[in-house]
């Protein structure tokens, strides 16, 4: 099946490469960034748009999905940051002035707070060395707690498929758990009252 499944990507690639060179029959190769000819790549899932897109819709009104990719491109295959350069780390996520090494830590902490990282102190203080979480298992907990809708979630699962991502399977469920509600939702029920029987209305009447 994975010598199948090499064989077909194969293919897709040279038909690629075929319809690239009839667009552009005078491309100079130098011009294009070539992973196998240049250092300073590192390996991203497929689906990061969608997931930075889903991280950003449950971190309410403050993006995160900056300060995640920074923090991405900065580990390697063990998923371990030492966070040792705050402000220059606040700088690539895109925070300047100020506040930006407190706006950073801000994010960092909302970040830690979804499950999508966790964060250890150390010499650097509050947030010296991070850990980064497989981020569709992160995703499936919220979907099946409803804060993620259907649509988001099966465009997820169907470019999982397209990639050949198989993160997710064997889980127990991919369908959101009915959501149960809140003590606050409870009391502020309206309280149903019965009805007077025909027989007690009738007395008083009388």
């Amino acid at each position: 099946m994975a010598e199948e499944s090499k064989k077909r990507r194969t293919k897709i690639a040279r038909q690629k490469l075929a319809l690239r060179d009839s667009l552009w029959p005078d491309m100079d190769e130098d011009r294009l960034w070539n992973r196998e000819k240049s250092d300073g790549w590192l390996s991203v899932p497929r689906s990061m748009p969608l997931l930075m897109q889903i991280m950003d819709n449950l971190s309410k009104g403050k993006p995160v999905s900056s300060t995640y990719i920074d923090l991405w491109c900065r580990a390697y295959d063990d998923s371990f940051i030492i966070a040792n350069k705050h402000r220059e780390m606040a700088f690539f996520s895109g925070f300047t002035g100020e506040r930006a090494e407190r706006t950073w830590a801000s994010r960092m902490r909302i970040l830690a707070e979804l499950g999508f990282i966790e964060i250890a102190e150390g010499p650097n203080g509050p947030i010296s060395y991070v850990i980064i979480y497989n981020p569709y298992q992160v995703v499936l907990k919220y979907f099946q707690n409803g804060s993620i809708n259907t649509a988001t979630f099966n465009a997820l699962k169907q470019r999982m498929i397209e990639i050949g991502a198989q993160d997710l399977d064997g889980t127990e469920s991919t369908k959101p758990k009915k959501a149960q509600p809140s003590v606050q939702e409870i009391l502020n029920r309206p309280i149903k009252r019965k009805k007077a029987t025909s027989a007690k209305a009738a007395a008083k009447a009388g």
